[in-house]
């Protein structure tokens, strides 16, 4: 019979405590990453799990309103909103792991903290991949809400023009490289220990290039500006991440480029607060319109609306608009909008209102404000 692992704490498996900073989070995700990474775990399904659960456990941790939401109720926190506390994740452990080291990949990580060949046989003098980048974007409720078509542009390393990628001048050959001596390896003190690591100069391939293009020094690339075409669906929300494949910075050697994630930043609206799917709006009304009753008119974020308000609606009740909030950006479905009324008491009365406004209130017995009499009743009693 097969069994599953229990879900275990996310402070518990990052090995901090629950006081830990953003910081301590990050610097111990970063050390059991490499710890269990499947690369350096080859066939252990053990380690599979456990960096895939590391993963999980980062993405809500780092991310201080998913963290606030789990600190208050835990799992539960995100199984009641079918996955909606992650909305705006990577989703995948690798994606994770680039974002924690700033998109580095395994094999460097291994090769500048060791001094190990992380690379598992890669040619060091062939292609290599491009970093990820990120880049911050704000947008409006209406746009994360309806969805938009957004040109950005970023300052990255591009193809060099020049060399077309490749880092050499025309009629270039590769020759040994001086500082390793064609080895590749250099040897370098750190304290008492003494550790091999890969040729800063050659980067490991044991020969350089005897004229490097001019315009890029050998590297490839080129500081370059690029404007891209972003789609942003309905229904993101702050904090979430787009993933623009091969918008990164190009790759060395004419490698392939890395991807580019977009962080999503909402700005505040001036009427409406978010909640999930759902939008909240407050509406001020007068008294006369509580006691009395009244059709009132209230915004959406696609017009106006009406609501009922019935008499003897007390200050601050709820009234819910089926499907005006948010679409579910997974496509579960549209939340509401609720509004709040909030009973305005009138604050200059002239001589006449404020004569009426006796009058009525020597009219008044104790039905007509039962809430304020059941309290004192309950107060008597309790002092008694």
């Amino acid at each position: 019979m097969s069994t599953t692992r229990e879900r275990r704490c996310y402070y518990e498996i990052l090995e901090v405590e629950r006081t830990a900073s953003g910081e301590e989070i990050k610097k111990s995700y970063r050390k059991l990453a490499i710890k269990w990474h499947p690369d350096k775990n080859p066939g252990n399904k053990d380690a599979e799990e456990r960096f895939k659960e590391l993963g999980e456990a980062y993405e809500i941790l780092s991310d201080s309103d998913k963290r606030v939401l789990y600190d208050r109720h835990g799992h539960a926190a995100f199984d009641r909103r079918a996955g909606a506390g992650r909305s705006g994740g990577f989703h995948d452990a690798g994606d994770i792991f680039r974002d924690a080291f700033g998109g580095t990949d395994i094999g460097s990580i291994f090769e500048q903290m060791f001094g190990m060949g992380g690379d598992n046989g890669r040619d060091p003098s062939g292609p290599a991949r491009g970093a990820d980048l990120r880049y911050d974007l704000e947008i409006t409720l209406e746009e994360a809400v309806t969805g938009v078509e957004r040109e950005i542009t970023v300052s990255k390393p591009g193809v060099c023009p020049t060399c077309s990628g490749s880092g050499a001048e025309k009629g270039s050959k590769r020759i040994r490289c001086l500082q390793c001596a064609g080895r590749g390896q250099v040897l370098v003190s750190r304290g008492f220990i003494r550790l091999q690591q890969a040729c800063p100069r050659c980067e490991g391939a044991g020969e350089v290039l005897d004229k490097p293009c001019k315009t890029c020094r050998g590297d490839g690339r080129t500081d370059q500006s690029t404007t891209i075409s972003l789609r942003i669906p309905p229904g993101v929300d702050n904090g979430t991440r787009l993933r623009s494949s091969g918008n990164g910075a190009a790759g060395q050697r004419g490698g392939p480029a890395g991807d580019l994630y977009v962080m999503l930043h909402v700005a505040e609206h001036e009427i409406f607060k978010r909640d999930g799917d759902d939008l909240l709006c407050e509406i001020p009304i007068a008294f006369t319109q509580a006691a009395l009753g009244a059709e009132v008119e209230v915004p959406t974020l696609g017009g106006k609306a009406q609501i009922r308000v019935p008499a003897g609606t007390q200050h601050g009740t709820l009234f819910r608009l089926k499907g005006r909030g948010v679409r579910n950006v997974q496509g579960h479905g549209t939340g509401d909008l609720l509004v709040r009324v909030l009973v305005e008491v009138p604050t200059r009365l002239n001589s006449d209102q404020r004569t009426k406004l006796e009058e009525f209130a020597h009219l008044c017995d104790d039905d007509v404000n039962p809430q304020k009499t059941s309290f004192f009743k309950r107060a008597k009693e309790f002092f008694s």
